[in-house]
């Protein structure tokens, strides 16, 4: 990498902001920005804005309004797909336009594509740099990454503890755990994802809504509540997840044999079920909700986790991924509820580790994330 400048990472940088301003808005797409660079000054920007729209190259292009100048460069977050899909392939487009020198940041992860990009610019005689600020522009794609190359939704659990790992309070107080900032950064991450889930338990004790609220925007994904036997249908009210404006957006996950009557309760206030088969652990079989949200294009599921979820989830490895929020305080409680249960470990190498982690201070807690 002796040929990055500093100029090439903050022209790169500067992709990197373009790209995000689709955050959450280009699913099954992944997230893409480019710009222009001429003479040492951005000429031209272009991010992709959603599925089936032109890709940044193209949107960058279109911007500049005019042929490039011989020795223009173009910075992309992603190398620049060969093959046509709905739109053209993005390096014609830049070969047609005359441009010299492509600056990459990550590589195209699908495996049948990862490196033809280059080839073919390259074959035609454009000067080519890759692996620019790679790990942030690959860090942009986590979902999408991963179902171009599992074709598998992404799944990942959210929780949010205090240093000795406590959800709530003995009593089941849990708000909040975080502060403001942890929480604004939570509904970041909510607007990332196509899909959440919560478990029963935190239906029946917070009573959440599950949408991002950004500034102005309120903005729904598609909500699933994990409910073996519907014991939430059977109160005496139903919570808003059934009920507000949304509600359409909501799916019940419960097993087939749970009663009937109340299914079609759900069912008339207009919510969505799904029925699962129980799978060895006693739980909703997991695999056959994967391959459902799959077959109905859902890519990406952000699980909002209690002390229970948390535990099946990870103990049994059902997530590929984890947001872990702390705040820095103490329950101290041996009846506070936390996580872990249904192992017993009798060294360090039976840890669950994560990789790939990142992390963030929100004011005075902190954020860890990364792969199981």
């Amino acid at each position: 990498m002796s040929d990055v400048s500093q100029s090439d990472k903050i022209y790169m940088s500067r992709a990197l902001d373009l790209a995000r301003r689709a955050w959450g808005q280009t699913h099954p797409n992944p997230m893409v920005g480019a710009v222009i660079v001429e003479d040492g000054e951005i000429v031209a920007e272009g991010w992709h804005s959603q599925a089936g729209e032109a890709h940044a190259e193209v949107e960058a292009l279109r911007a500049l309004a005019r042929k490039p100048k011989v020795e223009s460069t173009i910075y992309v977050t992603l190398e620049p797909c060969s093959t046509c899909g709905r739109t053209g392939a993005c390096t014609d487009a830049i070969i047609k336009s005359g441009i010299r020198r492509v600056v990459i940041g990550a590589i195209d992860p699908n495996p049948a594509h990862a490196g033809k990009g280059i080839e073919v610019l390259r074959a035609a005689g454009i000067e080519v740099l890759d692996g620019v600020l790679a790990g942030e522009c690959v860090d942009l794609n986590l979902i999408f990454n991963h179902w171009i190359v599992k074709g598998s939704p992404f799944v990942a659990a959210k929780m949010a503890v205090t240093l000795d790992g406590k959800f709530s309070a003995a009593s089941g107080h849990s708000q909040w755990v975080t502060s403001d900032l942890a929480r604004e950064d939570s509904m970041r991450w909510r607007r990332y994802f196509p899909a959440i889930a919560v478990g029963a338990d935190t239906v029946l004790c917070d009573d959440p809504n599950l949408t991002s609220r950004i500034g102005e925007e309120v903005w729904c994904p598609r909500r699933f509540v994990f409910d073996r036997y519907l014991r939430i249908a059977g109160g005496k009210t139903l919570p808003r997840l059934y009920t507000d404006e949304f509600k359409a957006q909501t799916v019940v996950l419960c097993a087939a044999t749970a009663c009937q009557m109340l299914k079609q309760k759900l069912i008339d206030h207009g919510i969505c079920i799904w029925e699962l088969p129980i799978g060895e652990d006693g739980h909703l079989d997991w695999q056959v909700f994967r391959e459902r949200c799959a077959g109905e294009g859902i890519i990406g599921l952000y699980i909002e986790t209690g002390p229970r979820l948390a535990t099946a989830l990870l103990e049994k490895r059902k997530v590929d991924y984890l947001y872990l929020y702390q705040a820095p305080k103490f329950m101290s409680d041996c009846a506070a509820v936390g996580i872990g249960s249904a192992r017993h470990t009798n060294s360090m190498s039976e840890a669950i580790k994560l990789s790939g982690v990142q992390r963030a201070i929100l004011g005075e807690d902190s954020l860890t994330r990364g792969h199981l």
